[in-house]
C-alpha cells in the first residue's frame, strides 16, 4: 500500500549516508584536498525524496547547502497569496542556495522535488569551515556564484519574452548548464509536463515548441527525456529567430 505525502515520514527524517558512488557524482568534492574531502564526506547525508516534496520553505532558517544527486527540483515562490512563479529548475549535479548559506538568512524561495530524487545536504557550519580553510572550494562557490548571475539574468530575459519557443529554448538552455548542472550530460531525463511547469506553459505548447526546435537540429526528443545536440545553438539568437518564424509561418 502506498503512503500518501500527509503520511509519510518528513524528509530530513529520511537522511542516509551517501553511497560511494553518490559521494563521487558531487561535483565540488574534487577540488578538496584529501583531509577536507574525509571532512566532507563524514559530514554529507542524502534524503529519498517523493515527488511534492520540499527540501526548502521560505521563511525556514538555512541549515544545510543543498545539491541534486538524481531527480529534478523546482525553485519557485510563495503562491498562498500571489499567482505561482518557477524562478528556475534544478537539474542533476546541480547544488544551490549558497548565497543563502553565506548570509546565513531564511530562505526567499521553495524548493521542491518533481519526481523521486536523491537530495544531498552539506551542513552549514561544514560548508563555512570549507570556506574558512579550502581554496579549492573557495574557487569553486565563487565559480557557482558567476554562473548564478548569469542564469538569472537569463531568466529575467526570459521573462520578458512573448514568443513560447524562445522561452522553452532558453530554459533548456540553462539546464544543460554544464557547470551548474554536471550531472545531465547529453540527455536531460524530464517529461513533457515537467518542462511546462518550469516554463509556465500548457503541455502541449511545450510539445510545439520541441517539435520546432527539433526541426531546427538543436535537440532530439527521446523516450523519458531530451537529447541536446548542440548546446550552443539552442542559446544562439540566429537559431532561436529561426524557430521564432516557424512557429509564425508554419509549413
Amino acid at each position: 500500500m502506498q503512503t500518501s505525502s500527509s503520511q509519510r515520514l518528513p524528509l530530513q527524517q529520511r537522511v542516509r549516508h551517501p553511497t560511494r558512488d553518490e559521494l563521487n557524482s558531487i561535483p565540488w568534492m574534487a577540488h578538496l584536498t584529501p583531509d577536507e574531502r574525509r571532512m566532507a564526506e563524514a559530514a554529507v547525508h542524502v534524503g529519498d525524496a517523493q515527488p511534492g516534496d520540499y527540501l526548502c520553505r521560505i521563511g525556514k532558517p538555512v541549515t544545510y547547502w543543498f545539491g541534486l544527486i538524481e531527480g529534478l527540483m523546482k525553485m519557485s515562490n510563495d503562491d498562498s497569496q500571489n499567482p505561482a512563479v518557477t524562478f528556475t529548475g534544478v537539474a542533476p549535479g546541480g547544488w544551490f542556495g549558497e548565497g543563502t548559506a553565506l548570509k546565513r538568512e531564511p530562505y526567499r524561495y521553495n524548493i521542491q522535488t518533481l519526481r523521486k530524487s536523491v537530495v544531498a545536504g552539506l551542513p552549514v557550519d561544514t560548508f563555512h569551515a570549507l570556506l574558512d580553510h579550502s581554496i579549492g572550494f573557495n574557487r569553486f562557490i565563487m565559480n557557482q556564484l558567476n554562473e548564478r548571475l548569469g542564469q538569472f539574468i537569463a531568466a529575467r530575459e526570459i521573462d520578458r519574452m512573448n514568443n513560447p519557443n524562445i522561452r522553452v529554448a532558453r530554459t533548456l538552455a540553462t539546464l544543460f548548464n554544464p557547470v551548474l548542472y554536471p550531472g545531465v550530460g547529453e540527455i536531460l531525463r524530464i517529461t513533457q509536463q515537467e518542462l511546462a511547469y518550469l516554463v509556465g506553459l500548457s503541455r502541449q505548447r511545450v510539445n510545439e515548441a520541441l517539435n520546432d526546435l527539433a526541426k531546427q537540429g538543436a535537440i532530439q526528443v527521446e523516450y523519458g527525456g531530451l537529447r541536446v545536440l548542440n548546446l550552443a545553438a539552442l542559446r544562439s539568437s540566429d537559431v532561436l529567430s529561426r524557430v521564432q518564424q516557424s512557429s509564425r509561418f508554419p509549413q
